[in-house]
Order: C-alpha cells, then sequence, then structure tokens
C-alpha cells in the first residue's frame, strides 16, 4: 500500500521522503559516486582530512583502497603547491565561499594535465554546524561537448602556463585565439570565470608557491622569475 506516497498532503509526502532517506543511510546514498565514470567525490573534516572518497577519487591517488586515504590531506596526494592551493580552497568553503562548476587544469592519474570542472560545499550537521567540506571533480576528457567550448581558449591559456614569467599582453592572447580583445574576455569569463589577467597572475602565483617551497631562492628572486613587477606587489598578491 502506497497511501504515504499518494497523499494530498505535501507535508506527508516530504516526511515520507526525509523517513526514506534516513531508512536508506548516508552511507549507501554516497556510495552511489561510484557507479559513475570519471568523478571524483570526497568528504573532507575541518581540518582538509579525508573522511570518505569514492573509488575513482581513490584510484586517481594511485591507491586501491579507501583506508589508504583516509584521514590524509592533500599534502599527501600532490605537489606541495599544489596542497597548499586546495587546502586553501577548503578553508574558503569553511568560511562561505562556495565553487561550482569552475573549470581548471589539474594533473591526471597519469600524471599530465588535464581539464576538470570541480564544485565544492560545506558540510554541516543537524543543528547547522559545519562539520567540513564535499566535494566533485569531473574530468572533461570524454566530455566532448565541454571540450569543444574549452578548446575555444586553450591556446592563450597554454600560452599563459608556458610563458606566465613573461609580459604577456591580452592582445597576443587575443591572436593566438583568433579572436577580438572583448571576445576573448567574454569566453574567459564563461569559461573560467575570471578575465584573462586574473589567470596570468593565479598562474603565477601557482609557480611562486612551487619555488616558495621547493627552493631557497630570495623573495626578490621568485617575484622576478615569476613576472610580477616587484617583492612588494608579490607579497600582497601572495597573501590576498
Amino acid at each position: 500500500m502506497r497511501t504515504t506516497l499518494i497523499s494530498n498532503s505535501e507535508d506527508k509526502l516530504n516526511v515520507t521522503e526525509h523517513e526514506l532517506l534516513q531508512q536508506a543511510g548516508v552511507q549507501k546514498i554516497i556510495a552511489a559516486f561510484d557507479l559513475l565514470p570519471d568523478i571524483l567525490f570526497w568528504v573532507k573534516d575541518t581540518q582538509s582530512r579525508i573522511v570518505y572518497a569514492n573509488t575513482e577519487f581513490v584510484q586517481h591517488q594511485g591507491f586501491k583502497h579507501l583506508e589508504q586515504v583516509l584521514n590524509k590531506t592533500d599534502y599527501d596526494f600532490s605537489p606541495q603547491h599544489m596542497a597548499h592551493q586546495f587546502v586553501s580552497d577548503d578553508e574558503r568553503v569553511l568560511a562561505g565561499h562556495q565553487v561550482t562548476d569552475r573549470l581548471e587544469l589539474n594533473h591526471t592519474s597519469s600524471g599530465e594535465l588535464g581539464w576538470f570542472s570541480t564544485s565544492k560545499r560545506i558540510l554541516t550537521d543537524a543543528k547547522g554546524n559545519i562539520i567540513g567540506t564535499l566535494g566533485i571533480t569531473r574530468h572533461l576528457e570524454k566530455t566532448s561537448k565541454t571540450l569543444l567550448n574549452v578548446n575555444a581558449i586553450e591556446a592563450p591559456v597554454k600560452y599563459i602556463r608556458e610563458h606566465y614569467y613573461t609580459n604577456i599582453t591580452i592582445e597576443k592572447l587575443a591572436d593566438l585565439a583568433h579572436l577580438s580583445v572583448s571576445a576573448l574576455e567574454r569566453r574567459f569569463k564563461k569559461y573560467l570565470a575570471k578575465t584573462p589577467n586574473q589567470f596570468i597572475n593565479e598562474t603565477r602565483l601557482e609557480n611562486a608557491r612551487r619555488l616558495l617551497i621547493e627552493t631557497s631562492l630570495p623573495v626578490g628572486e621568485i617575484a622576478y622569475q615569476c613576472g610580477f613587477s616587484g617583492p612588494s606587489y608579490f607579497s600582497k598578491q601572495l597573501s590576498n
């Protein structure tokens, strides 16, 4: 008998749905992420430690079993400069910032760079207290429609990543993409949710953080090598 499911009472229907989810159990529901190919799903506590991850995430990190990634952080999986960015991202999400379908270049399981679409949210308990974060990253290699959109800015993005330390002009990037400057800026905003200048700055910061961690170079030298105009400007950007 399905009286509760076809009742005219909307409240009764909602209660039934809530009870159904409770009976199913959170663990069984999130385990469904193992059915989705090319989807990395994870749950972290407020210290950015993994408390759950789907099979795709575990294999992406080079492991076979969930137990091998539990209680670990991005510093256990990624180069330090990248891990720093991921953990900083978690802190921003915990502070209320949402990440939705953000296109980003990241390392694939084979170690090469690939395009990913990432979304992150805070995780709260029944009383509304923040207890962690959860996230989904989708590898776009097999998503032809999305990759077609990405290809619209692939040439300027590749140029920025290879020449971040030089004086990059928007005109040069527009020429590489065979677009006008205004059209290039619209595409960056549409597909990366940032301007070309913002992407250039983030790329420079990414490489600067790597040098700060992996070398003993002076801050001024790192600023120069990564394309910043001077140490003071670099320090200001680094603290933002």
